[in-house]
């Protein structure tokens, strides 16, 4: 990369950092996620083409919320503040912040109050996402509204030089109208970075940086469940090290129906060059969730149990190599890393769920864990899969969570409530694909609830089981809207249901979005 390529995100605890990365890299820049308490550091590359400061939970004003990066001042480098990050401008140069009368949240009409190269070819009025309780009530010296709302009057603002820029709104967001077009203006038009960033540079530096983290000898375990993450990352981890990489598939028995037969034949027909270990311990993993009920809970004894399995593996491996595998790869993507929220570099973020795979992690780990697809988003996984070879049905596959059915089971997992659940998801997903209704969902599942409704069925009361159905529409799984499905592909899901399904008698939808909600119930 040549100088002034790269669009330097620093994050200050957000949700949606790595979205403001991902909407950048749509628009084939490179943009790269830092910590603000590593952000000093990486300004002093050359590449850094422009500088975007993140939202954040926190208030600028309270002690000890997150800060300013040491020398950004001194690159003289664009930089565009949005929303918290706006705020920690605006009070650096010494204007002032504090909570807003009124907040604002959800939508907003923006109207622009002169002219600015940020709001190049966008709408004198556009639509915009506000999410915010604090707000700029004084600028500081140099600086000017460019912008405004009902509730902000500086919406929008800009220093006189037009080199630093601050948005109380989000334009990384889909609800904002011309985001896309502010991103570009502030990384192209203002950075001057060029727009070259394509999967094909994602795989050249991931297996360049896999290769200097792998020494030339070791061997390696990827742990591979089938669906798109994983296959992205096993065909990456092969591509780096070749015959070195052995691939285990775990049936933690919290699968779908016949799901390990058809993983197992799908990547024997995919690569049948890849070591692939298949290893059977549902028993382990039902034992460890035995009178569990709490989500965050079976989440961490799912992730330990995982590692477990991996060691035993592992030593297997190494009487027959001599040497025990020191690396495990694994297809975690960013969404998993945001919503854990457990390592230092997110401790300014609020944890949502901890997945298996991130928090879930036992504190003595007897592997360094290798994850190429760490700051990708599930799109961007899609894409380098299909540069890497990948058959679009393993590519096409809705996700499904690591922890498997367990976390579509509110409350107690057990064989029965298992068996239950795998009929009730088998038919919705039987009916979606009749329907030709499969590809415009992200992704749809059965929920098993831990309640009990009272039906009549012929003559008789009933007292069993309710089934919930959810299907989402969206991209980067960061936010996502429950799709709207026919009436009839849902009546004849649920009908399917309630006649096939031993003990079930009742059948909602899930209509929340995410946020308030999230993706899965657990």
């Amino acid at each position: 990369m040549g100088a002034a390529s790269v669009i330097l995100v620093i994050d200050f605890g957000s949700q949606y950092s790595q979205l403001i990365c991902r909407r950048i890299r749509e628009l084939r820049v490179r943009a790269e996620l830092v910590s603000w308490t590593r952000a000093a550091a990486r300004l002093t590359h050359p590449d850094v083409g422009g500088v975007v400061l993140s939202g954040g939970p926190d208030s600028v004003y309270a002690a000890g919320a997150p800060t300013l990066p040491a020398g950004l001042e001194e690159r003289r480098l664009p930089v565009l503040g949005i929303c918290y990050g706006m705020q920690l401008l605006v009070q650096a140069l010494g204007g002032t912040v504090a909570a807003g009368a009124t907040r604002e949240y959800g939508r907003a009409t923006l109207s622009q109050a002169g002219a600015s190269p940020l709001f190049a070819d966008v709408p004198a009025q556009s639509q915009v996402w506000m999410s915010h309780g604090d707000r700029v009530e004084a600028l500081p010296a140099g600086m000017e509204a460019i912008a405004r709302s009902p509730d902000s009057p500086y919406a929008a603002l800009s220093d006189r030089q037009a080199r630093l820029f601050g948005l109380q709104f989000h334009p990384e967001v889909q609800h904002t109208e011309a985001g896309a077009q502010i991103l570009r203006n502030f990384a192209q038009g203002i950075c001057g970075c060029p727009a070259d960033w394509t999967p094909a540079h994602v795989i050249q530096d991931s297996l360049q940086r896999i290769r200097s983290q792998v020494p030339a000898a070791a061997r390696v375990l990827c742990a591979l469940s089938g669906g798109v993450d994983s296959s992205v990352a096993a065909a990456l981890m092969h591509a780096a090290v070749g015959e070195r990489l052995t691939c285990v598939f775990v049936n933690n028995g919290l699968l779908r129906r016949r799901e390990p037969e058809q993983v197992l034949a799908a990547l024997r027909a995919w690569r049948p060059e890849l070591a692939v270990v298949a290893v059977d311990a549902a028993a382990d993993f039902l034992a460890d969730l035995a009178g569990v009920t709490d989500p965050e809970d079976k989440r961490r004894r799912i992730g330990h149990r995982f590692i477990r399995v991996f060691e035993k593996e592992a030593a297997a491996l190494a009487r027959a190599w001599g040497a025990a595998p020191r690396f495990l790869a694994q297809g975690t993507i960013y969404p998993d890393v945001i919503e854990s929220a457990s390592r230092a570099d997110e401790r300014h973020a609020q944890t949502i769920k901890t997945h298996h795979n991130v928090g879930g992690l036992p504190p003595d780990l007897g592997f360094e864990v290798i994850e190429p697809l760490r700051l990708l988003f599930k799109d961007e996984v899609r894409a380098l899969g299909r540069a890497l070879g990948l058959p679009a049905p393993m590519l096409e596959r809705h996700p499904f969570p690591g922890p498997g059915l367990a976390v579509r089971i509110v409350g107690e997992v057990t064989r029965e409530r298992l068996a239950t659940l795998r009929a009730a998801d088998r038919i919705f997903l039987e009916e979606l694909t009749a329907a030709g209704q499969y590809a415009a969902t992200a992704q749809a599942f059965a929920v098993l609830l831990p309640v009990r409704s009272v039906g009549v069925m012929g003559d008789l009361r009933t007292y069993q089981d309710a089934i919930c159905l959810r299907a989402v529409s969206t991209t980067d799984f960061m936010t996502a809207d429950w799709t709207r499905l026919p009436w009839d592909v849902l009546a004849a899901a649920s009908r399917r249901i309630v006649n096939e399904v031993p003990g079930v008698n009742r059948v909602a939808y899930d209509i929340s979005s995410k946020p308030p909600a999230t993706i899965e119930w657990e």
